[in-house]
């Protein structure tokens, strides 16, 4: 299937690995250039050019934290004029309800609601200009069913999503999408550590802490970044137009949900 995306532009961030990278990967084997940000220059430029030599497109880096507004406004100034946004960051640390003070949660917005917000804000006129746009947001699996020791991502990713819900039906008429994926378990090193902490608390191996979790879900596996990255250029591509404001779980059937 030709996903029409030959020539496209798109700002992918948190891609040095991870859903970010198989996102990245995706978007490059169909052709479309990148601007990719990370945290870690040296990850950021061996995935770079991979991707230049892999698949001939081209590749601009910035290394930033883009929770930061210095960051942002690095990420932003390389972006302009980009069809496409992939926005992602690292979901805060887990712990009880009692643990968190505001300082917590302010974190945790920057890094899960607000900054998504600045880049679509950033962005988004562009794309309305150019009569096309697309915006996948990377969420998760706990904006439809929370999970409780996740508290911080619960709260600033579902903020983020009551953002896009009325922000998407806004831009649709200007030929722009927005819509987010919800990743449960995929085999990335969140899921690492994640298990590690299962395996300290119960004093049992990694691999039997994973197999453990493999077995909540239906797959009986966990989802890989390539799988992912596919998801995400089909919301990307010339046959989603008339996908907007949707939340799509890739989770291996673990939320157990009717709709």
């Amino acid at each position: 299937m030709d996903l029409g995306l030959q020539g496209k532009r798109a700002l992918v961030c948190a891609s040095s690995k991870g859903l970010g990278l198989g996102c990245a990967e995706a978007l490059a084997a169909e052709g479309v250039d990148l601007v990719m940000n990370a945290r870690g220059p040296d990850a950021l430029e061996a995935q770079a050019d991979r991707l230049r030599a892999d698949y001939g497109v081209e590749v601009q880096t910035v290394a930033c934290d883009v929770t930061t507004p210095e960051g942002q406004a690095q990420v932003i100034e390389a972006a302009q004029g980009v069809d496409i946004l992939v926005t992602n960051a690292g979901g805060p640390p887990p712990g009880l309800w009692s643990d968190w003070d505001r300082e917590d949660f302010i974190k945790a917005l920057d890094a899960n609601m607000l900054t998504p917000i600045a880049f679509m804000k950033a962005l988004l006129p562009s794309m309305m200009d150019k009569g096309w746009g697309r915006v996948v947001n990377i969420t998760s699996q706990s904006v439809r069913a929370p999970i409780a020791v996740l508290g911080l991502s619960n709260a600033a990713r579902t903020g983020l999503t009551g953002y896009v819900a009325g922000t998407a039906r806004q831009v649709a008429p200007y030929g722009v999408t927005i819509n987010n994926l919800l990743p449960g378990i995929h085999a990335t090193d969140r899921a690492d550590s994640l298990d590690a902490g299962v395996s300290a608390q119960k004093g049992i191996s990694l691999d039997e802490a994973r197999a453990e979790r493999a077995a909540t879900i239906p797959a009986r596996r966990y989802g890989t970044r390539q799988e992912f990255g596919a998801t995400c250029a089909f919301l990307c591509s010339q046959h989603a137009g008339f996908i907007v404001g949707q939340n799509i779980l890739l989770d291996g059937g673990a939320t157990n949900l009717t709709m």
